[in-house]
């Protein structure tokens, strides 16, 4: 069979994926943890969001990877009715996300790590329950402290499992920590070639020891808090640049990624935003300033992500 990449329209080749976001959500709730006040979601509303994704695909957009699993607002007829509509090819993501957003209704703390492996490969094989509909990566797969909780672990191994028998690759949530390379030693201990692992959020925890590690280790490593304004975001930009310099300085162009995590209402350009457009308008713009070539931004804009979501 020829490479393919899994859309949730169908298969399509990897050379029709072009630009592509590799971390991002049109729609999700992390608003229900018990004991936490924080009202956190971004509104799956169809028609604000076509708008959103359309002005991604005016700027030359290709492919947006929705990372939204369930227990936080997957929903596989949505994805393809925003693919449709939009032009856009959407990939969306398989397992189950982290501790705090288990679904209770999946009872993972009673399955084993095959059966939940045999989970996700069933929605590879035969879609998500009756819609027909495939998934393309497994992910994001993630921790909600610097460590792997017992119950993560167990999902990470899963994730792993039906990784070797699926050919999709893992990309992972962990932020503020080094806990990416514990990710990481799961997955390898299972079997996976770490080039079929990407580590995300790597920009919320700024220290060029921790990226090394896991590009050494042959992981990808994915820059995908760019444009976020909740914090620190912002002030560190400059520095995060800098460092991402060094790192293709390095050698390290064909294992980084970039993206922006779309997951809050108040990130759309519908409420003062920049959508899903940052990258073209404002990071890329500034890494040109600092003299990244064209071809290194294309290997983490195009190829990058494009051998990630090729299934082999």
């Amino acid at each position: 069979m020829a490479p393919r990449v899994m859309t949730v329209s169908g298969p399509i080749p990897p050379d029709r994926l072009g630009f592509t976001l590799p971390h991002e959500h049109t729609g999700i709730y992390l608003w229900h943890i018990e004991k936490r006040w924080d009202y956190w979601e971004l509104t799956p509303d169809e028609e604000t969001l076509i708008e959103e994704l359309r002005d991604f695909r005016r700027r030359g957009g290709g492919t947006l990877v929705d990372l939204t699993l369930d227990g936080v607002g997957r929903d596989p007829h949505r994805l393809r009715r925003l693919a449709s509509a939009t032009g856009l090819n959407i990939v969306m993501g398989t397992g189950w996300y982290r501790g705090a957003h288990y679904p209770a209704e999946a009872l993972l703390d009673r399955r084993s790590v095959d059966d939940l492996a045999d989970a996700i490969v069933a929605e590879f094989e035969d879609g998500v329950a009756d819609t027909g509909i495939r998934p393309g990566i497994i992910g994001e797969i993630g921790t909600d402290k610097p460590w792997v909780s017992a119950l993560e672990e167990r999902v990470h191994r899963a994730a792993a499992r039906a990784s070797l028998r699926t050919g999709m690759a893992i990309t992972t949530h962990g932020v503020q920590s080094a806990v990416g390379l514990a990710q990481l030693k799961i997955f390898t201990e299972e079997g996976v070639d770490p080039a079929r692992v990407v580590i995300g959020h790597a920009d919320s925890y700024h220290d060029l020891d921790f990226y090394l590690a896991v590009l050494a280790a042959g992981a990808n490593l994915q820059f995908d808090f760019l444009g976020h304004r909740f914090g620190t975001e912002e002030a560190l930009e400059p520095r995060l640049v800098e460092t991402i310099v060094e790192l293709l300085e390095r050698g390290f162009a064909p294992q980084v990624l970039l993206s922006q995590d779309v997951c809050h209402n108040s990130q759309l350009k519908a409420n003062g935003g920049f959508g899903y457009v940052y990258l073209h308008q404002h990071f890329l713009p500034t890494l040109r300033t600092a003299a990244v070539g064209e071809g290194e931004i294309r290997a983490m804009t195009i190829d990058n992500p494009a051998r990630i979501l090729t299934l082999p």
